[in-house]
């Protein structure tokens, strides 16, 4: 087992020359990356640019040490920006920092008590729906890039677009991306193109920030206003990071842990918090650039990519200023491409899978798009799942008739699995006026799962009683046979 923490982040500086290579340069291009988003996003919770940009440091730097999946890059994220600005904007900026500490610790409650297991009921089809979603986000996010912008734009994109293509046939020592973002910038500059770039977007800090309380007053109010603030903040970010940790555990085939990355995350708000951040969790388009485009795989990444975002901001504040937004859109729609599972939309895919399963992928979809909120639609494809599962399953409770040759008794034999969905129609199969005065019901190939199953037993039971007959109920064992004992009225 590799050393935790910090101790593994060190361990990580005697990787071979090439990996270190390819790690300190996966780190330069999501630090680059990073700076024009983490804007949008400060713009998008009403705070000052330089706000959201150590917020991006201080958590990439900390979860780097803290979190639970190697090369995942956390920092400000719109979709904590987009649950904490209605509190800036009525409150102001204290009161956001206050959600933001409080949020860190409830992630790290939350964490502590195993919230990570609940990973396990996300079904394949949501994941899949949450990757294509994000793909079609993070395009929809550069749409604005490219729409009344001077003519020389587009041919930048594509010129971008085809160097990332071209590039990694000639080799892959240096990524792609930041080869790029460098020749576009240099053409920019020297051709004198008066196009949209980095500094557009806001001015960049010019000095570090001091650790402090917010300011806010310590008082049961001031807990009572932010609170469902920071609760929000905690639900989204954990799902966020916890997705995006799966989906990069499938990408580089490794496991991760998932309660270490959750107490993490709340580890890297609080002290984000301490530092007048913006809170964060993980960004999936910045970690797609990292592991999947940029090929890094460990720790060295994450936190470099913090360390040159610092940098950047604070010693080549004009360089970075002159990159063109051209270059990054075009990074970006590269991204979206890979990101996309292409294969899950194609004819052969869509014939083999069952319709449901199609159907929960598209609502996930679908419900993402339309909120730009990825928490919100994995929530409904989840449910869609949880429909889809339950109608599957309610259809395969069967029910078979065997009388004796004497007339006297009849047996019914139940099969499948009785919960809600399933059991509800039961009672409406028996003959209770024409059957005998014995009848057994035979449940020994059936399972009970919950108390609606147990209700209606007895109402089978009942209404024979009301006629003067006897019904038994039958084959029961184990843990079907102790739930029927428990919630049976009669029993």
């Amino acid at each position: 087992m590799p050393p935790s923490g910090g101790g593994e982040l060190l361990g990580r500086f005697r990787m071979s020359p090439r990996r270190l290579w390819t790690e300190v340069l996966a780190g330069l291009v999501v630090a680059l990356a990073l700076i024009p988003e983490v804007i949008s996003f400060s713009v998008i919770a009403g705070v000052e640019p330089a706000v959201g940009l150590f917020a991006s440091f201080t958590t990439a730097v900390v979860i780097s040490v803290v979190g639970g999946r190697p090369a995942m890059i956390s920092a400000a994220a719109g979709a904590v920006a987009l649950v904490i600005a209605p509190l800036n904007r009525e409150h102001g900026l204290g009161y956001l920092i206050a959600a933001v500490i409080l949020g860190g610790v409830i992630q790290i409650v939350l964490g502590a008590l195993g919230v990570a297991r609940l990973m396990r009921f996300v079904p394949r089809a949501v994941m899949v729906g949450f990757v294509n979603a994000l793909a079609v986000l993070i395009f929809l996010a550069q749409v604005p890039e490219m729409e009344h912008v001077p003519w020389a734009v587009y041919p930048l994109i594509v010129g971008g677009i085809a160097l990332m293509v071209v590039f990694p046939k000639v080799t892959t020592v240096v990524p792609a991306p930041l080869v790029s973002i460098v020749v576009l910038t240099l053409v920019t500059v020297g051709a004198g193109l008066a196009v949209p770039t980095v500094g557009d977007r806001g001015a960049l800090p010019t000095s570090l920030p001091a650790p402090g309380l917010p300011d806010v007053p310590f008082t049961l109010d001031t807990l009572t206003l932010i609170a469902p603030y920071a609760v929000a903040l905690a639900l989204v970010g954990l799902m966020e990071s916890l997705l995006t940790a799966q989906l990069v555990d499938d990408l580089t085939d490794t496991p991760s842990d998932k309660r270490r990355e959750s107490v993490g995350q709340g580890v890297a708000n609080v002290v984000t918090g301490f530092f007048g951040g913006l809170g964060g969790c993980a960004m999936i388009g910045q970690t797609m650039v990292n592991v999947k485009t940029a090929g890094a795989r460990t720790r060295l990444s994450t936190f470099l990519a913090g360390v040159f975002l610092l940098l950047l901001c604070l010693t080549l504040g004009p360089a970075v200023s002159a990159i063109p937004m051209a270059a990054l859109v075009a990074v970006m729609v590269m991204v979206s491409f890979t990101t996309f599972d292409w294969r899950s939309i194609t004819p052969a895919t869509l014939r083999r899978l069952p319709v449901g399963e199609t159907a929960v992928m598209a609502v996930t979809v679908v419900f993402v798009v339309a909120t730009r909120n990825l928490a919100v639609g994995v929530i409904a494809g989840c449910l869609a799942a949880l429909g889809v599962f339950a109608r599957r399953v309610a259809g395969r409770a069967e029910l078979a008739v065997t009388r004796a040759p004497d007339g006297s008794t009849v047996r019914y034999a139940v099969t499948g699995d009785l919960f809600f969905a399933s059991a509800n129609g039961l009672a409406d199969r028996f003959d209770y006026a024409g059957d005998p005065d014995e009848v057994v019901v035979d449940l020994g190939a059936a399972r009970l799962w919950d108390a609606s199953a147990v209700a209606v037993l007895d109402t089978i039971t009942a209404k024979y009683a009301q006629r003067g007959k006897h019904a038994e109920v039958t084959g029961l064992t184990g843990a079907c046979a102790e739930l029927h004992a428990r919630l049976s009225e009669r029993a």
